[in-house]
């Protein structure tokens, strides 16, 4: 089997971080996308020193508007040949709509949505479809629900589900995997952490560690699964979630944002 090489957005933490060590692992060469100064060059070093990967870095911030183009470009120039494509990049948030301004929904909705459908349709000009190649495209188990203060990151993700779930169909006449990951929380960042570490009985058992996600999604999505949903727990929610009537789901949404309202 040839050697893949893997394209990685938001690579320099959390868990595009657990992506790029996962892949390493696994022996495949890396494209690492991250914003400028975001310590992409230190993980590059550490991981051609471990693996003897060949490691290649692009500094750029996806919200702009030539970022993917400039992206395929530099991969054009340097004769970079990429198999597998992450599109991992993404904002989250936990407040209330008019906590946010108009700047910070353009920067998250370019980045979770566009950056997303644009590197995907670059990559499809990119490979020969007849030849084996990849897409992860990371979605969120908050894609599946209403949950109060995620409303447009929520949105977001409900969007690259329906993207990749429609892309599925139109390339089932190619070598083209294409896989949805739809994770529960993931403790990312300190502040996560702490939030997370509060949590009891099932809202806990949701939560899972970067590297035990970004194992199951590379398995999942080398396997061709169509919907990659990590930890037990977060397959039974989605599972219950197809049971529920509507007007149930209605009635525990309420009452979870009149909990938060109570805080």
């Amino acid at each position: 089997m040839e050697k893949l090489t893997a394209l990685v957005t938001g690579a320099s933490e959390g868990l595009g971080k657990s992506f790029a060590l996962e892949l390493a692992g696994r022996g495949m060469d890396l494209v690492l996308v991250s914003l400028p100064n975001s310590g992409l060059n230190h993980l590059a070093n550490y991981l051609r020193l471990n693996f003897n990967n060949k490691v290649f870095c692009i500094e750029k911030d996806l919200t702009e508007a030539n970022s993917a183009y400039d992206i395929f470009k530099m991969l054009e120039e340097h004769k970079v040949k990429v198999n597998l494509l992450i599109n991992n990049a993404g904002l989250g948030n936990w407040s209330w709509f008019e906590e946010k301004n108009i700047a910070f929904y353009k920067t998250q909705i370019d980045l979770n949505i566009t950056s997303t459908v644009l590197l995907t349709r670059l990559f499809l000009n990119h490979i020969n479809k007849n030849e084996q190649n990849y897409i992860l495209n990371v979605g969120s188990l908050g894609g599946h629900f209403i949950v109060p203060k995620k409303q447009v990151y929520g949105a977001t993700k409900s969007f690259i589900g329906y993207f990749t779930k429609c892309l599925q169909l139109e390339l089932s006449g190619t070598k083209v995997n294409i896989s949805l990951l739809s994770p529960g929380g993931i403790n990312t960042k300190p502040e996560l952490l702490v939030l997370n570490h509060s949590l009891k009985g099932m809202a806990k058992a949701t939560i899972l560690e970067p590297e035990v996600v970004a194992k199951a999604a590379i398995s999942g999505v080398l396997k061709g699964q169509k919907e990659i949903i990590p930890g037990l727990a977060n397959r039974f929610l989605v599972l219950l979630d197809k049971i529920i009537p509507g007007f149930l789901k209605e009635i525990i949404i309420r009452r979870k944002l009149k909990a938060i309202l109570n805080v």
